[in-house]
């Protein structure tokens, strides 16, 4: 039994303050609701394991003895840890959506170090705490569950992480890898004006707030957010630095009434238009935002019935009259209306073009499909046109044609296409994935180079990362990084990385003999694809036969000189190669310290990257183990 004034000797805390503040701790743990998606399993876990300790602090209310001081010491260390665990779900509710993913692994690190001490202190459960022997077996069943949680890493964030390594390491940007960014987007949610306004203010708190954020990181989370912000139609800057304020005001003193500011960007509107939810934007912000395929007010975020838009005249009067009045001049276009829809055909030519593709004179199959290819490179209006007009399915069937330049061109249009994530579904369905593959083995240098990047973006939708397998593609695209072009190599790694993702299809890239070109290609430093090689390699080891494969060549040697003197990010990667290969067998770890790995881990732990640091560490301590052993 807990009496409210039973206090401790020399201490003013009775059993019953401890319990209720151990209750308050996990009750507003459990009040934050939704947690960032990297972190997400996580967190409901950890915050399930904490419900599960309140009935202990019921029992022991109900104790017919007084409570120990023991017994309280060991509640008030409980305590200690639940707001460790407070704090860190905290963080995972409200912190900053980018950063958190980009250093998933320093979180998850928090959350280890969370399980270790929460273990600790179940196992130092005192026995003078009479506790019934079911509950004792309950504490004993969450020990082994926190012990096997130490050991698990969620796949989702894997893929996360490999997604954002991807994009912050990529040298040859093309067409195909904005749809990885979209990817990011949609899973980080944020592809919404408002989700990026919240995320731009949480990074602002987030540098302002953590001096522990490194120069790197920072830089990491700004590229990434603005690439975001791009994607959504809103301005580009210093999102931290940078008041949330119209760049070209030059005067502090002046502020410009916010009705005469673009939602979307915050500046001063030149050219107001209404749209059908009757909010105003500036034209050309609100064409951007429809340009990548939303059909949303990215106000109040309702479904517009179209994506007309009337000049809203009465507010750009005033707007003129406040400049005039305090002497502001309004930024000047740098492009007209004029130009900018020069790139954007009519619906009528793109039907036209659409039914010529479907022509019996071979000629002018050609043409069509070489000026949809043209249309659909750069503007996201006529990806969406095209297939609305019905353009997909014509495509799709000129794969199988005998002309080589049709083919190339079909395919080349079909992956342009496909940088719209409905699109990607609408090709899917027409059974496009095996005739890509067919073109990857049978077509011209560009068109096996262009189905590889169009594999790579359809893969992006996980159901076609296993079609792709069962279709029997991963073997063209592993012949194609073996003797292709220089580009033709970077379309191979890109796809097949995306596919490895799928566990089936590591294996079937093993078996298509993966490892000799990609070795090959990792050595070859002129085609400038170290990172993205070693981001397979990691995908690889994490597979037994990977690493049986792995273990035939001069790989850890390899792996050693770039630890030893490749660029920073070179260093990261081949540490998490390494790290990877040796947690599951200790001979990889032995064989680097053969090359002289160790004085290379410890330089690291001092001067690499944040990420390359942790490696090294882990690698340090697997090191000292096999030693011990």
């Amino acid at each position: 039994m807990v009496m409210d004034g039973e206090e401790r000797d020399g201490g003013g805390e009775t059993a019953e303050d401890v319990i209720q503040a151990v209750e308050s701790v996990i009750q507003s743990a459990a009040s934050f609701g939704e947690y960032r998606r990297t972190q997400r399993k996580e967190c409901y876990n950890l915050l399930r394991r904490m419900r599960l300790l309140l009935p202990l602090f019921e029992e022991v209310r109900e104790l017919e003895i007084p409570v120990t001081d023991k017994g309280i010491d060991w509640m008030l260390e409980l305590k200690k840890v639940l707001v460790m665990a407070k704090k860190l779900l905290k963080f995972c509710h409200k912190g900053s959506k980018i950063y958190l993913a980009i250093e998933s692994e320093a979180v998850m690190i928090r959350f280890h170090g969370v399980h270790d001490k929460l273990t600790q202190t179940l196992d130092d459960l005192p026995d003078e705490l009479c506790i019934s022997d079911e509950f004792r077996e309950q504490i004993g069943l969450m020990v082994m569950q926190l012990k096997r949680a130490r050991k698990r890493t969620d796949t989702q964030d894997i893929e996360l992480a490999m997604d954002i390594m991807v994009v912050l390491s990529k040298k040859d940007e093309r067409n195909a890898d904005s749809a990885i960014i979209e990817r990011l987007a949609q899973k980080l949610q944020l592809h919404t004006v408002e989700d990026l306004k919240m995320e731009t203010i949480t990074v602002r708190n987030l540098i302002k707030e953590r001096g522990g954020v490194s120069a790197e990181t920072y830089q990491q989370v700004i590229h990434l957010l603005n690439k975001f912000r791009q994607l959504a139609g809103m301005e580009v800057t210093n999102v931290v630095d940078e008041p949330v304020v119209p760049k070209m005001l030059k005067c502090p003193s002046l502020v410009i009434p916010h009705e005469f500011l673009c939602p979307i960007t915050l500046e001063i509107m030149t050219d107001p238009v209404i749209v059908a939810s009757g909010q105003t934007y500036d034209r050309e912000s609100i064409q951007k935002w429809f340009d990548t395929n939303h059909k949303t007010c990215p106000k109040t975020r309702e479904l517009l019935p179209h994506l007309s838009v009337a000049p809203n005249y009465a507010l750009k009067t005033l707007i003129l009259q406040w400049c005039e009045k305090n002497k502001f001049k309004l930024p000047e276009k740098e492009a007209s209306q004029g130009q900018e829809s020069s790139s954007t055909a009519d619906k009528e030519e793109i039907s036209s073009l659409v039914e010529k593709l479907s022509s019996s004179q071979l000629e002018e199959q050609r043409k069509a499909s070489m000026k949809i290819r043209l249309l659909s490179k750069e503007n996201p209006e006529n990806r969406i046109l095209i297939a609305q007009s019905g353009g997909i399915p014509p495509l799709v069937q000129l794969l199988s044609y005998p002309d080589s330049k049709i083919k190339q061109h079909a395919v080349t249009a079909l992956l342009n296409l496909s940088i719209d994530e409905t699109n990607k579904k609408l090709i899917t369905r027409e059974d496009a994935i095996p005739a890509i593959i067919e073109v990857l083995k049978t077509g011209s240098t560009e068109a096996r180079e262009n189905s590889a990047a169009a594999l790579f973006s359809l893969s992006m939708l996980d159901e076609n990362k296993v079609k792709v397998g069962l279709s029997d593609g991963i073997p063209p695209l592993v012949e194609l990084l073996q003797n292709g072009t220089i580009r033709g190599k970077k379309d191979a790694a890109t796809a097949l990385f995306n596919l490895s993702l799928n566990q089936a299809n590591k294996a079937r890239a093993i078996s298509a003999g993966i490892v000799p070109p990609l070795l090959k290609v990792l050595k070859d430093r002129n085609l400038g694809m170290v990172d993205e090689s070693l981001s397979i390699f990691l995908l690889l080891a994490s597979h037994p036969d990977g690493r049986q494969a792995i273990r035939e060549f001069s790989f850890i040697e390899t792996l050693v000189e770039f630890i030893r003197e490749g660029t920073p990010k070179n260093k990261e990667c081949a540490a998490s190669v390494l790290l990877e290969l040796g947690s599951n067998n200790s001979s990889f770890l032995l064989a680097s310290l053969q090359y002289g790995v160790y004085e290379h881990l410890v330089e690291i732990t001092n001067s690499g990257t944040n990420r390359a640091q942790r490696k090294a560490r882990a690698l340090l301590q697997l090191i000292s183990k096999c030693e011990h052993v």
